[in-house]
Parts: C-alpha cells; structure tokens; sequence
C-alpha cells in the first residue's frame, strides 16, 4: 500500500510540476512578492497531494521562536519538502540556494525573481562575500533568510560538515540565527521513492543572539541542530 500511495503521489506531483510552472509563467512580468504568492501555490499543492494521497503531514514546534522580522533560518536538511516548508508558514521567506538549481529551465528564473540567493559553492572566498552581501539585501527588504548550513541533504544519521557559509552570515548580518531540527527525512527520504505516512516534525530551536565569536557559533549551532535532530529520530514513527 506505501508503495502505491507512492507511486501516486510521484505520477500526480511529477505531472502537476510542470503545469504549474507553465500556468505561473507570466508572474515572472509581475512584481516579486506576486513571485513569493506562486511560491505559496507551488508548495501548498505539495503539502495538499502529500496528506491526500500518502497521508502524510507536518506539524511545527517551537513556533514562539519564529520572529516577525528579518533572522536567519540554518535547518537540518533531510528532505525536498524541507525546501517548500517556508512558504507555508513565512510570509517572505528567502532560500539560499546552490547555483546549479538557478540553471533549471523557467523554475531558476522564477526562484531569483522571488528574491532567492543564489550560491555558486565552487568560487570560494568570492561566493562567501556573494552570500553575505545578498544576505543584508534581504534583511533590508524584511525577507527571512533560510540556509542549510551542510550544504545538502542529509540521510539520517549521516555525518556531513557543516559548511562556513552560516559563519559569514551570522557575524556579518547583526541577526539572530534559529536553529531548526526535522526528522522528515524518516518519511521523505533524500533519493527514495517511497514517502511513508506520518507526520513530519519541524523544531525551531531557542534563537542564537549575534555577538558569539566564530567557533562558539559553529559548536552551538551544529550542537544543538544535531541533539535535537536526535531526539526527534528516537520518537515514535506517528
């Protein structure tokens, strides 16, 4: 039955894909927030096949540490839906994305329309200043900023570095940086066919004030993402 609840979610989502990006074409004519609303479309569709075909859904912990202005956002990544979460709970979210994922057809035109950041992670020194100049843009224009700070997804368990990226932002940027634990990678794996029923748990973390030197940064951060993460793997499959 996993199986094929799968395979229909896989038919309809691959199918709708596509049509949807062809039907919101035109907003790429209209003003980014317009962008940030088919965003909202985009993801909403997917939360919507997910409960109704896999019977699979998400829940929110820790929403009293979600502020009403510009932060920073570092969230495990164990699975695609981790890239659409925020457009259902974010009024003007703004991902930090790998430069490859700009070079898809209509999809990269529309995610830099929206007013995401692009990183090109093979340009060393010059992508960090990139990703903290764009950073302050969109602070500036009130976005939240949402980076994955190991650069991938992650299977669970999986022992991947974090990456200096999130460094730059939180000592550049004067925000405060939310720590967020998934265990959606249990339901939605990285590279798996199969999406299991359940209900996905998102935990955002006390905030981390600015002001910490680096290393300290980097420890709390990674310490807290990673024991967190933990305990949400150790519960029960809802």
């Amino acid at each position: 039955m996993i199986w094929l609840r799968s395979l229909v979610f896989n038919a309809l989502w691959f199918t709708a894909m596509p049509v949807l990006l062809i039907v919101l074409l035109p907003m790429l004519l209209m003003s980014r927030e317009t962008m940030q609303a088919g965003a909202r479309l985009f993801a909403g569709m997917t939360s919507r096949l997910l409960h109704y075909t896999v019977g699979l859904t998400w829940r929110i912990e820790g929403a009293e540490n979600i502020p009403d202005g510009p932060c920073i956002f570092a969230a495990k990544h164990q699975s695609a839906f981790d890239t659409t979460l925020f457009h259902l709970i974010l009024k003007d979210p703004c991902y930090v994305l790998k430069q490859e994922l700009t070079k898809i057809p209509i999809y990269g035109k529309m995610a830099m329309h929206a007013g995401m950041i692009s990183v090109d992670r093979s340009a060393g020194a010059s992508a960090l200043k990139h990703l903290v100049q764009e950073t302050r843009k969109a602070a500036d224009r009130g976005s939240q900023i949402i980076i994955f700070p190991q650069g991938t997804r992650t299977s669970p368990g999986q022992d991947v570095p974090y990456q200096p990226g999130i460094a730059a932002m939180y000592k550049s940027s004067n925000l405060a940086v939310i720590p967020i634990a998934v265990d959606s990678g249990r339901y939605w794996g990285r590279r798996t066919f199969l999406k299991r029923p359940g209900v996905m748990t998102f935990k955002f973390l006390e905030p981390i004030q600015p002001g910490l030197p680096r290393k300290e940064f980097m420890e709390r951060l990674e310490h807290v993402i990673e024991s967190e993460t933990d305990k949400l793997m150790s519960r029960p499959m809802t």
